[in-house]
């Protein structure tokens, strides 16, 4: 059944996207941002405010999305305003050494098990590329292990199997069908690509014993947050530490979505699991374009002018401004003994019980995956979801829709797009959570 999409009003939010079409590829500035994921178009955010936002119409949500996780604070924090009034007014950036970069850089090192040194870029994308150009230098190969379903950016090598297919399209789960996801790039890209089923440790041992000799790395996101929230299997992330050093491969953590949100370390704290190579970049900036890239001065020394070095330039790394807000942002997730990850973490898991028993007692066939500050919902009759191709085969996406566009009348905003996350965020109390499930409770309604 096809739920109504309108909004209480959204007529300057039609104006504005028939206007961005005469200019803007689709309207916009990302596809996940148009009509790839909205229907009939986007909704024009014009302000935010701690959790919430209000769009061109004048419409209020409280918001879970939070700009895809970059917003760990919310909108407008008083002390990030700050920070940016006060750096603004000494110059935004020079592309020169600064103490802000050194600031940020200590504390990183201070938080993140795995960061002897760091370098930053400026985008989650530009800190996976650095780190496989270091990996392949490191180690004097060339290919590498990337999972099916898991996105570390638009950098041409990892584009392969990074959307969802129908299940006959995915081949056999011992040798996946290599699908790409973009247009461009030549195919010989990907003969150093070598692909593989997430959450399967057994079957990543048996790539390593034929693959091993040739293999530069492997990459993946330590909880799945491409095709919404998919956690490890218990133990998964050790075993993916074990067989890395077993068979002689570097160990990259894509923490580009979990960095600073689970735990000031990141997952790598939390589950306790060292990578050799790991990469940041979202809720790092606050709000603000960000990338890095951490590991032990071995590998990252690599970068030293010289010969045969890797060569990484950037004219923006270590914006000035960016770091000041940065070092603001950090100082808040560590105040008060951590008060803050206490606060996502039970706000979180508030929120996904809440939901939990909304979907039982309304007999909806539906599993909340994640835990704390990330968490995603998935219309399905399985009990849990483990992989790429469980979400692929399994999950009823156009459900998931429905639900969101009657959540957006319910005055809660979220991506209609079940391949991303919703987000808690220190702006969120235990009101919004209340105003959650109740809309949660009435969508239900709406759409069963």
């Amino acid at each position: 059944m096809k739920v109504d999409t309108n909004i209480r009003s959204r007529t300057r939010s039609d104006e504005l996207f028939d206007h961005a079409q005469k200019y803007l590829i689709e309207g916009v500035n990302s596809p996940s941002r148009g009509r790839t994921v909205f229907e009939p178009g986007p909704i024009f955010i014009e302000r935010g405010e701690g959790c919430r936002i209000w769009d061109a119409d004048g419409n209020e949500y409280i918001d879970f999305m939070m700009s895809f996780g970059a917003l760990i604070h919310g909108h407008a924090h008083p002390a990030i305003v700050s920070a940016v009034s006060q750096a603004i007014a000494g110059g935004s950036h020079f592309a020169s050494a600064t103490s802000a970069e050194v600031d940020v850089a200590e504390r990183f090192c201070r938080m993140v098990p795995s960061a002897e040194a760091i370098r930053f870029t400026n985008s989650g994308t530009e800190a996976t590329m650095l780190a496989l150009r270091l990996a392949r230098a490191a180690t004097g190969h060339t290919k590498f292990v990337k999972f099916e379903g898991h996105y570390h950016g638009w950098y041409d090598p990892y584009l392969l199997n990074a959307h969802a297919h129908p299940p006959r399209k995915l081949g056999a789960p011992e040798n996946p069908a290599r699908i790409p996801d973009s247009a461009g790039v030549p195919p010989a890209t990907f003969n150093d690509v070598v692909l593989a089923p997430w959450n399967d440790a057994a079957r990543l041992e048996a790539i390593l014993q034929k693959h091993a000799h040739e293999l530069a790395a492997i990459i993946t996101e330590p909880i799945m947050a491409n095709m919404g929230c998919i956690p490890p299997r218990d133990g998964y992330l050790a075993q993916l530490r074990e067989l890395a050093t077993k068979y002689g491969v570097l160990l990259i953590f894509d923490e580009v979505v979990t960095g600073f949100r689970y735990a000031p370390g990141g997952c790598q704290e939390f589950y306790g699991v060292r990578p050799d190579l790991s990469t940041f970049g979202k809720a790092l900036g606050a709000g603000f374009p960000i990338g890095a890239i951490a590991g032990p001065r071995s590998i990252l020394n690599r970068m030293k002018w010289g010969e045969d070095m890797v060569l990484h330039y950037g004219t923006f790394n270590g914006h000035r401004l960016t770091m000041k807000v940065v070092t603001t942002s950090l100082d808040l997730l560590m105040a008060e003994n951590k008060a803050a990850y206490r606060k996502l973490h039970h706000l979180g898991d508030q929120a996904i019980a809440g939901l939990r028993s909304i979907f039982e007692r309304r007999k909806i066939g539906a599993v909340v995956q994640g835990f704390g500050p990330m968490f995603q919902i998935y219309f399905t009759d399985r009990t849990a979801i483990h992989d790429y191709r469980d979400y692929c085969s399994f999950v009823d996406t156009r459900c998931y829709s429905r639900f969101i566009y009657a959540l957006h009348k319910q005055k809660i905003y979220m991506t209609p797009s079940n391949g991303l996350h919703w987000i808690i965020t220190t702006a969120h109390g235990e009101s919004d959570i209340d105003g959650l499930l109740a809309a949660a409770d009435q969508a239900c309604a709406e759409i069963s």
